[in-house]
């Protein structure tokens, strides 16, 4: 079988590794806290066993199988084999310049870097390994299984077997990918982070409350999900720091973060992820 790194196992990166075991590949699953591998199994198996119950008769693989084909661990050196590397940390810059520097020293030359990034430039990325050609941008969507399509972004140097590397791999997961160039924020959150911190002032100012807001996408505009909504389920600490980086990027001021965003983070109410944030969680 293919071997696949995924770093972090945070949301979305139990998600890729489950994903990718589900479609087949042999998974090392790398962080640095035990607790968070600990935590990152549990989800896996709710997660299978959650799809077992909306099959509509599908047979669909026992959560212990699914997880057969994940190792979990903190050590990078367990990636020498990885034909990708696909990385979720936070999005912060210094969290992820070290990350980049572990892979590559510990990575085969061959080996492709993936960044599931929602904000950061692909180019600075690529900037911090001996490998540009070989970093590309994969932007999964929440909840991964679940999503079939994915924002995929050409860094400046990334090349064409690279992307098609890349596509192979997507396609194998279930996925399509649709293909950006780089800039940050690329497509998805250039455009929707704007629209959630825009809600948040809408709450901050008493406008309406955040039940309001949502009701007026869902029922008005047809939305699966209202911003709000949206934010909760993406984390507010990581809309933040993403605005942050947009805001930085671009010295714009359109993207100036929400104040209520901020005091609601520095709060501990980060969505789902912590029980509460524009509502309340079970």
């Amino acid at each position: 079988m293919e071997v696949i790194g995924v770093i972090g196992a945070g949301v979305m990166g139990a998600g890729v590794a489950q994903n990718l075991s589900q479609s087949g590949c042999c998974v090392i699953l790398i962080d640095v806290g035990e607790e968070q591998l600990k935590k990152a199994r549990e989800e896996i198996e709710n997660s299978v066993r959650f799809q077992s119950l909306f099959s509509k008769g599908d047979q669909l693989e026992t959560s212990e199988s699914v997880l057969s084909r994940i190792q979990f661990g903190n050590d990078y050196s367990l990636l020498r084999d990885a034909s990708f590397v696909i990385e979720n940390v936070t999005e912060k810059w210094d969290v992820k310049k070290t990350v980049y520097e572990k892979l590559e020293h510990f990575c085969k030359d061959e080996s492709i870097f993936l960044v599931n990034t929602s904000c950061i430039s692909i180019t600075q990325i690529a900037s911090l390994t001996k490998r540009p050609k070989k970093v590309m941008g994969v932007h999964f969507m929440n909840p991964v299984p679940l999503k079939s399509t994915v924002e995929a972004i050409r860094g400046y140097h990334t090349s064409e077997d690279t992307i098609e590397a890349t596509k192979v791999l997507l396609n194998r997961m279930g996925k399509e990918c649709i293909i950006v160039n780089d800039l940050p924020g690329f497509v998805s959150n250039r455009i929707s982070h704007l629209f959630m911190n825009e809600a948040a002032f809408v709450v901050q100012d008493q406008i309406a409350e955040p039940e309001d807001v949502d009701d007026i996408f869902r029922k008005c505009y047809g939305h699966k999900m209202g911003p709000l909504e949206t934010a909760d389920l993406i984390g507010l600490d990581t809309v933040v720091n993403s605005l942050d980086i947009l805001y930085e990027s671009y010295q714009d001021s359109k993207f100036r973060c929400c104040p209520l965003l901020r005091k609601m983070v520095y709060a501990g109410l980060l969505g789902r992820k912590s029980g509460k944030g524009f509502y309340i969680y079970d």
